[in-house]
């Protein structure tokens, strides 16, 4: 398929002719997304090796795992605009090239200022990678099959995410730390092949003049909201660097969204946000995201750090998740169930399972892994369900030659949903744990910092004991707020079926 029959189609809003490469091209996108994905945890069981090898600080530490999802998110509506306006194969082509050279930079780095760099740089690509892969899959399938399509880019995508630890704890055990970077360069050099090759141009056939005002003040607003988010449980919600970073970036976002709302070509129509059911979706997508962002950040901590697993046990352990969405997505469970039940049905259901099974591993896993599992089970049937409707929901209420901004906005919302579920889950473990830790560790900061002061095995047993009910406050916590989500998301996704729009 041409780019000029893509665009035409666009243009006409009629269903293009199938393209019969699409599922190889399906393929293509989610091996690209999947190397983005494995990036964003693969980082976190190199951490002791960074420590001693480079002599990374904590701030070091923090800035390297960091600068990579600050810059992405900062990135994701500007990179999902130039996508539209330049074209979604350039993008896409350009965001493997530079996530491949920022991975070798990185893998090569001799000092933590250069990894820190490297992976800034990576971050340009996947904030690329991120919207052009979900709007490619939007331009070449049609309504008929693109439920299936992106279900199985979105059980790609999870099992990028529970696999990084695995790899990277493998890769660890053989060789040193810079190998979790040139892993990436096979797979980037494959993807960017085959993109060339097979992956047909399309673009938005308006020719919208650039938002270059729009941008940069996305840009800086999301950056500064990232910045906040991340820094917040190290630095205070109330310091300084936190509260200018949140004024920074709410004030540059409301004056985004006065500006798109002004000029005849805007980077992101705000008139989307008059729609019901692309409202529900982002509701429902930011609390999933919450949901699975600070879950993943707490079973971590747990299983290492209470239940003494090391960091390839951890991601073992964390697998029935991966598989189960894996698994429902590929044999297309969610595709079929979702014309059956319909949107508002699928994504509050979903979400339903998905609060069952933070609260399940809340009351059964506090004290070991068996009682874990089902709750592993039940996250991964409910995100299976819900999260594949949501990206559908939203890109659905977008015209399609806005599917890179689509996708920036899709993007946006996990990073965001992440984020605030590791800082406000975190939030309240740490609350719960300086509540209930023993006189002897009063003041400590973090579990091994409590335990370096037990002077006995009571008072070790009774740390973890409140470390463990901390951790099951944050899940019961971020359950009853998915569920909370599901219900909102499900009332304005029938309203606007009710509605026709």
């Amino acid at each position: 398929m041409t780019a000029t029959t893509m665009n035409t189609s666009d243009a006409a809003g009629q269903r293009p002719e199938r393209n019969p490469a699409r599922w190889v091209i399906l393929g293509v996108i989610c091996l690209a997304q999947l190397t983005v994905l494995l990036d964003n945890t693969i980082l976190t069981v190199a951490v002791p090796s960074l420590t001693e090898e480079l002599g990374a600080s904590t701030a070091d530490v923090q800035w390297m795992m960091n600068a990579y999802s600050l810059v992405q998110a900062g990135l994701l509506l500007t990179a999902g605009n130039a996508a539209d306006r330049y074209g979604r194969k350039k993008m896409l082509a350009t965001g493997l090239a530079l996530f491949g050279i920022g991975s070798l930079v990185a893998g090569l780095a001799q000092s933590t200022a250069q990894l820190i760099a490297a992976r800034a740089g990576m971050g340009i690509g996947g904030a690329l990678l991120m919207t052009t892969t979900l709007a490619v899959v939007v331009q070449v399938f049609d309504d008929e099959e693109r439920t299936k399509a992106i279900g199985l880019w979105g059980g790609v995508s999870s099992l990028g995410f529970a696999a990084g630890p695995l790899i990277g704890g493998a890769l660890l055990n053989h060789f040193w730390w810079g190998s979790i970077f040139l892993i990436n360069l096979p797979v980037a050099l494959v993807g960017l092949v085959a993109v060339l090759k097979l992956v047909p141009e399309s673009k938005n056939p308006t020719g919208d003049r650039p938002d270059l005002l729009g941008a940069l003040l996305s840009t800086v607003g999301m950056s500064g909201i990232t910045f906040a988010i991340i820094s917040g449980p190290a630095h205070g919600w109330t310091s300084g660097r936190v509260v200018t970073a949140a004024l920074i970036g709410a004030a540059a976002l409301t004056a985004f969204a006065l500006w798109e709302r002004r000029i005849p070509f805007p980077m992101l129509d705000m008139t989307f946000f008059r729609n019901s059911r692309f409202v529900g979706a982002v509701a429902g997508g930011i609390l999933v995201a919450f949901g699975m962002g600070g879950s993943f950040f707490l079973l971590t901590q747990h299983l290492q750090l209470v239940l003494g697993y090391d960091p390839l046990q951890t991601g073992l352990r964390m697998t029935p998740l991966a598989l189960v969405i894996v698994v429902l997505n590929l044999t297309g469970v969610g595709a079929r169930l979702l014309p059956k039940v319909g949107t508002p049905v699928a994504i509050a259901g979903g979400m339903g399972l998905l609060a069952a099974g933070l609260a399940s591993i809340a009351v059964l896993g506090a004290h070991g892994y068996a009682g874990m599992f089902l709750g592993l089970v039940l996250m991964g049937v409910g995100i299976a369900l819900s999260m594949p409707a949501m990206a559908n929901a939203i890109m659905s209420a977008i015209p399609p030659e806005k599917a890179g901004v689509g996708a920036g906005v899709n993007g946006t919302l996990q990073e965001s949903g992440n984020g605030l579920g590791v800082a406000v889950l975190g939030a309240v473990l740490n609350s719960r744990f300086a509540a209930l830790v023993p006189a002897v560790a009063a003041g400590a900061g973090s579990l091994p910092a409590a335990l370096s002061r037990a002077s006995s095995a009571a008072d070790r047993a009774e740390i973890r004991d409140a470390f463990a009910s901390g951790v099951q406050a944050s899940q019961l916590v971020g359950a009853a707020a998915v569920l909370a989500g599901g219900v909102l998301a499900a009332i304005l996704l029938r309203r606007a079926e009710r509605a026709g729009r």
